[in-house]
């Protein structure tokens, strides 16, 4: 999905978002700002983490957006939360996936003041996208919490949509070798099976059930895909020795 492939009502929905924050600057400086963005999600390095994501995330924060303070703001942030995007090994292995949030929140500043957003609602955007790091939001602050389950809501699709997702995640990190990326991945599972609740807001605890479900079953699998890895591993020296003695 490319740039020119984006839906009608993109554009004209960040169009409005910024205005409702009140950004002061012309049509034409805010369509170039969101072409920017679209040109960023559209990249051939993201397979997840593109314009399908963003789409999928504002379709959600629709869903939700009878709970938020201040929705248009939510929706910015989802527009900014994974602009700056990166999959290079140092942030595959730091877990933090590819999307670099202090950099995207340190993007959506600037550009939101330069549309002439007041700085507190500029700000507010980015400290939105900031805590998306941890994806552990105040459930005394809907607006982020709000945000964060919007983002998270792919773990609670239908099995066959979750495959696709897997699917997109692993392109990715192809470049990462599987053993590695098992690992990385069952860590991120733990984490998330650890958590009380993945979803905060309350209109997004029907997300619940099936996420678990989808999370333990992923689990399960790369588990024992671990352990198959790991006992070939451990194989290879024994295999080596043996060859060497036959020599």
């Amino acid at each position: 999905m490319g740039v020119h492939d984006a839906p009608a009502w993109l554009v004209p929905a960040f169009t409005r978002n910024v205005l409702e924050a009140g950004g002061t600057a012309p049509a034409e400086d805010i369509r170039r700002t969101a072409d920017d963005l679209l040109e960023r999600w559209t990249r051939p390095d993201r397979h997840f983490h593109n314009l399908r994501h963003l789409v999928d995330v504002l379709a959600r924060v629709d869903e939700l957006d009878e709970e938020a303070h201040h929705p248009e703001l939510v929706r910015l942030a989802a527009w900014f939360h994974g602009a700056v995007f990166d999959s290079a090994d140092r942030k595959a292995y730091a877990n933090r996936g590819g999307e670099d949030e202090a950099a995207s929140a340190v993007l959506a500043r600037e550009q939101l003041m330069a549309l002439g957003v007041p700085e507190r609602h500029a700000q507010r955007v980015a400290d939105l996208v900031s805590a998306l790091v941890r994806h552990s939001p105040d459930p005394t602050d809907i607006d982020c919490a709000v945000l964060c389950d919007a983002d998270l809501a792919m773990l609670a699709t239908e099995p066959q949509r979750y495959k696709a997702y897997l699917n997109d995640v692993r392109a990715e990190y192809s470049h990462l070798p599987v053993e590695d990326y098992v690992r990385a991945r069952v860590r991120i599972l733990h984490k998330l099976l650890a958590r009380p609740s993945l979803f905060v807001s309350p209109l997004a605890q029907a997300w619940e059930e099936p996420a678990r479900q989808n999370v333990s079953a992923e689990l399960q699998r790369l588990e024992k895909e671990l352990a198959k890895l790991e006992a070939a591993a451990a194989a290879e020296p024994s295999a080596s020795g043996s060859a060497d003695a036959d020599a």
